[in-house]
C-alpha cells in the first residue's frame, strides 16, 4: 500500500520521521524545509515511526491501520490517541489537577446539572469546544442551559461528541482585543515529546498579549508535567491555566499531532523534538553499536 499523494513523508534532521500535509492553517502548518534538513529517501526502512502533521483526523484507528500497511506507524497508538483526545479517557487520571467534570450519553436536564454543579457551568464535547463560542460553552442558569443544549444538538462540531459538563472555575483573565470568543484567561499550551517538554507558549496568542514570570512558568510546567507522567503518551499537549487564587490547573489535553502551535515557536518546538530524539538514540544505541552484529 502507498501513501496518499498529498502526504509528505520525510526524515527531519536525520532523527525524526514526519508525515505532513498543509491544511491551510497558519497556526498549524509549518514549512519544515525552510529551517531544517529534510530527507525523503527512496530506500527508507520497511517500517518507520512517524509524527503525523495532517490536521484533525476523523478516524484515527482506521488511518493508523492504513498507514501501518504502508510501513508507517504513527507515534501515538489508537489507544494513546483516545487517552490524549477525549476527556472521559484522560479525566480519571487527572481528576485532582483539572476542573470537576461529568459526561452524559444524552444531554441531561438542567435540574440534574444544577444539583451536581450549580451555576454557572462550562460545557464542551468530549474532544473539543465549538471554536470557543461562549454561547455553546457557558450556561449561567437553567434557561441558558436549555438554549445551549439545543444549539449543541444542531452544531456540526459538537452534536456527535459525548456531552461533557465541567465546573466553572474563575480563571485569571487577560485582556482580549476584538474577539467574540470565550473571554481569554492566563492560559498556556505545553508540548511534550517522550516525556520531555519541547515547547510552551500563550494559548490565546492571536488576540491577547500576556506572558508568565519565571516562577509562574515553573509552577505551570510542574502541573503539566505531572499530567504527562500519568498519561504516558509519546506526543501530547497539555493546556494549563491559572485560577484567580493563583492555582494552576489542567484545562485540556490533546494528541499533539493534531494540535496547533498556538503561541509556541514552531521552530523551537521541532528543534527540541529533534534534540530529544537524538538524546534517546545516544541512550539506546543501535544493536551494531553495542557489538551485537
Amino acid at each position: 500500500m502507498t501513501l496518499d499523494r498529498d502526504m509528505d513523508l520525510f526524515l527531519l534532521e536525520g532523527e525524526v520521521w514526519l508525515l505532513a500535509r498543509s491544511i491551510g492553517s497558519p497556526t498549524y502548518d509549518f514549512i519544515f524545509d525552510r529551517y531544517f534538513a529534510c530527507r525523503r529517501p527512496y530506500d527508507r526502512p520497511d517500517e518507520v515511526t512517524a509524527i503525523a502533521r495532517l490536521g484533525a483526523i476523523d478516524d484515527y484507528e482506521a488511518l493508523f491501520g492504513q498507514l501501518g500497511a504502508a510501513g508507517v506507524r504513527l507515534v501515538n497508538s489508537p489507544s494513546e490517541h483516545r487517552l490524549a483526545s477525549e476527556l472521559p479517557s484522560w479525566y480519571p487520571l487527572l481528576e485532582n489537577l483539572t476542573p470537576r467534570s461529568a459526561w452524559f450519553d444524552e444531554i441531561p436536564p438542567a435540574d440534574v446539572v444544577e444539583r451536581q454543579f450549580g451555576w454557572p457551568v462550562f460545557v464542551k464535547g468530549a474532544r473539543s469546544t465549538a471554536k470557543h463560542s461562549p454561547g455553546l460553552a457557558i450556561a449561567n442558569n437553567a434557561t441558558e442551559f436549555a438554549a445551549l443544549a439545543e444549539s449543541y444538538r444542531r452544531d456540526r462540531i459538537l452534536h456527535w461528541q459525548t456531552f461533557c459538563v465541567r465546573e466553572y472555575l474563575r480563571l485569571r483573565p487577560v485582556e482580549g482585543r476584538g474577539t467574540t470568543k470565550i473571554r481569554p484567561s492566563f492560559e498556556f499550551r505545553t508540548f511534550w515529546y517522550q516525556g520531555q517538554e519541547v515547547g510552551a507558549g500563550r494559548y490565546w496568542h492571536d488576540f491577547a498579549t500576556y506572558d508568565w514570570s519565571a516562577t509562574e512558568r515553573m509552577n505551570a510546567v510542574r502541573v503539566a508535567e505531572t499530567a504527562v507522567r500519568r498519561l504516558a503518551i509519546p506526543f501530547v499537549v497539555v493546556d494549563v491555566a491559572q485560577t484567580m487564587d493563583g492555582r494552576w490547573v489542567v484545562i485540556e489535553c490533546n494528541d499533539a499531532q493534531e494540535s496547533g502551535h498556538a503561541g509556541v515557536s514552531p521552530f523551537a518546538l521541532w528543534q527540541n523534538v529533534v534534540q530529544v530524539a537524538r538524546k534517546d538514540q545516544i541512550r539506546s544505541p543501535r544493536p551494531a553499536e553495542r557489538g551485537e552484529g
